[in-house]
């Protein structure tokens, strides 16, 4: 596109279908109400010709390239289009000097950066002078969380718009319109039986982009296209999933939490999208061994066992057959019963000593094996418990000051209500009083 330009750019009868599909309107654009509808602040600055800075922020085939457009087309201003893929501080600063003696003869610009994440710290930051200054309105997209991957400066400069992933109905939608579109779309070209297309808008995880494509390939084939040919098309379709990025993330905390939750299926579902998409098995192994002593510790110690178990399975058998023992990980683990107790109880104790300092060791615990030792009375009135009836000595073992000091709750689920018998017991002995340790 030429510096300067529309905010539109015209495309010709060879563009995929997608970009001849682009809305050039709101009144066009479908999906989005929560940001677009009569009311909202982007849709009052779109309408009034003022846009101002925003990171629009959402999944591939949201609408984020258009949206941006037709922002631009909308102001009184020039439109300049640059992807973080390609572009460098050299281009940004050739854009900024044009926007300058732009506004120099009292015109503005609007700058769409696509994929604004890929740029580094150094990249954004050339971009924080123009836009502060109002050099520059910046329409930035990116499908990763602007909040991780664009700096908090420019973040602040901007006002973040998230978009959703379109619905089946949506994505339907934009092929009925693409269908019945003798100029931009593929009518006359090919036919798609009701229950196919429903398939087809189904099949995309609301990737608009992905849904035109596949309705091309269709139409270059011709004829009537049933389940098996839309089937064919999809065929090309990857999982929506970015391990890079925000599903990364949203993936394994939908997984724990259904596991904590001890529902099996959840937990398989979202072990199911995170191994289609290509997610590191050590990466899901190794949130199952931290959830086996967070959320399960001492009420079913064998957790830890098969949590590690299939830790080693995955670096031993490797993918896709991994993918087994992750499975049984996942069930038993979704099915164990529950405590937090141990996770509790190490952030109570690290909390009591970056509060108060840690303080040593009574003598009888000390270390003795050493020459001196003695002479200090290290080790000195020691009881070993085995010498005792019951494996339980009557002896503090605690520093001084902190005798009474609890920081283990057992909880009544599963093996663990057998160790809150036994730390009740060992703490009558003990002389024990139940002052109870604050949590964090």
């Amino acid at each position: 596109m030429d510096p300067g330009g529309s905010g539109i750019p015209q495309v010709g009868p060879d563009a995929p279908l997608a970009a001849r599909m682009r809305p050039v309107s709101l009144d066009e654009v479908v999906g989005q109400d929560h940001i677009l509808a009569p009311g909202t602040a982007l849709r009052g600055a779109v309408d009034a010709g003022r846009p101002h800075s925003a990171i629009l922020y959402g999944p591939p085939g949201s609408g984020k390239t258009t949206l941006a457009r037709i922002i631009a087309a909308t102001s009184d201003g020039a439109f300049e289009e640059e992807s973080a893929v390609n572009a460098g501080r050299a281009e940004i600063r050739a854009v900024i000097a044009r926007a300058e003696d732009r506004q120099r003869h009292g015109r503005r610009t609007v700058l769409f950066l696509d994929e604004i994440h890929r740029f580094n710290k150094a990249q954004q930051d050339a971009l924080l002078p123009a836009v502060e200054s109002g050099v520059l309105t910046l329409i930035g997209a990116t499908t990763e969380n602007p909040y991780f991957e664009v700096n908090s400066a420019l973040i602040s400069r901007s006002q973040i718009y998230e978009l959703k992933a379109l619905g089946p109905e949506e994505i339907r939608i934009l092929l009925e319109r693409a269908l019945a579109d003798s100029d931009r779309g593929v009518a006359g070209q090919v036919e798609v039986d009701p229950e196919a297309l429903g398939v087809l808008s189904e099949r995309v995880s609301g990737d608009a982009r992905a849904a035109l494509s596949a309705l091309e390939r269709l139409a270059a084939a011709g004829g009537r296209a049933g389940i098996p040919e839309v089937e064919d098309a999809l065929q090309a379709q990857a999982i929506a999933y970015d391990k890079g990025g925000d599903h990364h993330y949203d993936y394994i905390s939908a997984w724990i939490k259904a596991t904590r939750g001890s529902d099996p299926d959840a937990s398989l579902y979202y072990l199911a999208v995170m191994i289609e998409g290509g997610e590191d098995p050590r990466f899901i192994a190794r949130r199952m061994v931290i959830l086996a002593s967070e959320d399960i510790g001492n009420a079913d110690p064998q957790a830890i066992v098969v949590a590690t178990a299939a830790a080693a399975a995955v670096d031993r058998v490797g993918m896709p057959e991994a993918a087994l023992n992750l499975a049984q990980a996942a069930t038993y683990l979704a099915l164990a019963p529950k405590s937090n107790a141990s996770y509790a109880a190490i952030n109570a104790a690290r909390e009591e000593v970056r509060k108060n300092g840690p303080k040593l060791p009574p003598a009888h615990l000390r270390d003795s094996h050493y020459p001196g030792a003695k002479e200090l009375g290290r080790g000195e009135g020691y009881v070993y418990p085995h010498d005792v009836d019951g494996g339980v000595s009557e002896q503090s073992l605690m520093p001084e000051g902190l005798e009474g000091l609890r920081f283990y709750e057992p909880t009544r689920y599963g093996f663990e209500s057998e160790l809150a018998r036994r730390q009740e017991a060992a703490a009558k002995i003990r002389g024990k009083s139940n002052k109870q340790a604050k949590n964090p």
